[in-house]
């Protein structure tokens, strides 16, 4: 199947539930404070469905399932009846508007909160952070890190998987302090060793490469998992589940050894030896050649794993009781917020790069790719998604709910409100901010496509 028969659909099942929460948000607390709803919409342009409430306000179900919104009534959009100018949004006490643009965001942390403890509930999979081959003359191999080695801990916060180390690691990073690695060898004994993480890049599709730790791959024969189209692969009739038993006449013990091997011949006709439905073969394939960092490799253009037996004492479920799950949901929302503020403000000060925006395109490709795994994985990526929205939204950028925010403090300050030529203006310029950070977003995911 297509990959975009499923990241499509789940693309818009993510945004519609995310959106329809954000805006429920805002809905939910205006209606609370007295302030008269005129529409609530999950989507925009003309209605697909809808209803009116006994109270004049219109839930619609809307053509575009990129967004919503809540109308309210404002006598700055419109003539408001003098009878009803108490249930305008613009008329009510700054506290009351403050409360109503907060709620949006804060119903998104919520919302992860939820997502989060239903994760933990059901379990959480990933694979054991054991550490493969550690390169010389790096800070894992500084450390006394070994082959095999299992990180459980790290400065006593628990590392079940190579997932929560990821996420652990690139948070100490930001502090650039040294920490404790607690480590199971693979004989068995534990011990403890001193990770120097000052002066790390806080890249993170970098950081294990810089720090020298990379995960443990399992030998066995490699096994396609996947032939892309158009690919040397293709080309020469490779198959989803070919098993590689030689590359020219070197035997492979695992999925690193074939990609090594095919790495270091860019543009040869190389022979592989495989066995296809029991039968053996040998295919001659033209490599594809591609830019690497220290010059060209090789590209075959397919995925390569093992037989998933190899993968099972390295799967890991860590599963919790509804009442323990409250709190892990908490600290995973709030561990994750602060993270994600951490490098928004890494790359304002350009110590991240700003190729770690994604758009559009990157988040269906996530969507469709967490939906395939499970609900799990799917409610997880929904959590992370919603948190990403509450903290973009919290921005003080006019047009965002913290630019709303932003402008009913400088109310509070100065005892009323900016002029409105001057609040025009700010709309003006949050609406370009947003668009070239849209844009940004869009040429990231463009060039990841592009490799």
């Amino acid at each position: 199947m297509p990959d975009w028969l499923m990241s499509v659909p789940a693309f818009i099942v993510a945004i519609g539930v995310l959106v329809a929460v954000h805006e429920f948000g805002h809905f939910w607390v205006a209606r609370r404070l007295g302030v008269q709803v005129l529409r609530y919409s999950v989507g925009f342009g003309p209605r697909l469905l809808g209803r009116t409430g006994r109270d004049g306000t219109e839930y619609w179900l809307s053509a575009i399932p990129l967004g919503g919104y809540v109308k309210m009534l404002d006598d700055r959009e419109g003539e408001v009846p003098a009878d009803q100018a108490h249930r305008a949004f613009n008329r009510q006490p700054v506290a009351s508007r403050i409360a109503i643009v907060a709620a949006g965001p804060g119903i998104n942390f919520l919302f992860a909160i939820a997502a989060y403890w239903l994760v933990f509930m059901l379990g959480v999979g990933g694979i054991k952070p054991v550490i493969g081959e550690v390169p010389a003359e790096t800070r894992a191999a500084a450390a006394g890190l070994e082959q095999r080695d299992q990180v459980v801990a790290v400065d006593d916060r628990s590392t079940p998987t190579w997932q929560e180390l990821r996420l652990t690691l690139l948070q100490r990073t930001l502090d650039g302090d040294m920490v404790s690695l607690t480590v199971n060898a693979a004989d068995g004994g534990q011990r403890r060793v001193m990770l120097d993480l000052s002066g790390v890049s806080a890249e993170p599709e970098t950081l294990f490469t810089e720090l020298g730790m990379q995960p443990f791959q399992p030998g066995g024969v490699p096994v396609i998992a996947d032939v892309l189209d158009g690919s040397a692969a293709a080309a020469a009739g490779m198959q989803a589940g070919d098993r590689v038993l030689a590359a020219g006449d070197e035997s492979l013990d695992g999925p690193q050894a074939l990609v090594d091997w095919v790495q270091a011949r860019p543009g040869e006709t190389i022979e592989l030896k495989i066995e296809r439905n029991g039968q053996p073969m040998t295919l001659s394939i033209t490599l594809a050649r591609a830019d690497g960092e220290d010059g060209p490799v090789g590209r075959l253009g397919a995925q390569i794993s093992v037989d998933a037996s190899q993968w099972e004492d390295l799967r890991t479920v860590t599963r919790l009781d509804p009442l323990s799950a409250i709190p892990a949901a908490v600290a995973e929302t709030w561990s994750i917020t602060a993270l994600t503020v951490r490098l928004l403000w890494r790359m304002v000060i350009g110590d991240v790069s700003w190729k770690n925006i994604s758009g559009p395109i990157q988040i269906a490709d996530y969507a469709g790719k967490t939906a395939t795994i499970g609900l799990e994985a799917f409610l997880g990526f929904l959590a992370l998604v919603s948190v990403s929205l509450a903290v973009l939204n919290l921005l003080p950028v006019p047009v965002l709910d913290g630019g709303h925010l932003m402008y009913y403090a400088v109310e509070i300050i100065r005892g009323r409100p900016l002029s409105e030529q001057a609040q025009i203006i700010g709309q003006q310029a949050g609406m370009l901010a947003l668009l070239m950070l849209m844009s940004l977003a869009f040429y990231n995911d463009i060039m990841r496509l592009l490799g």
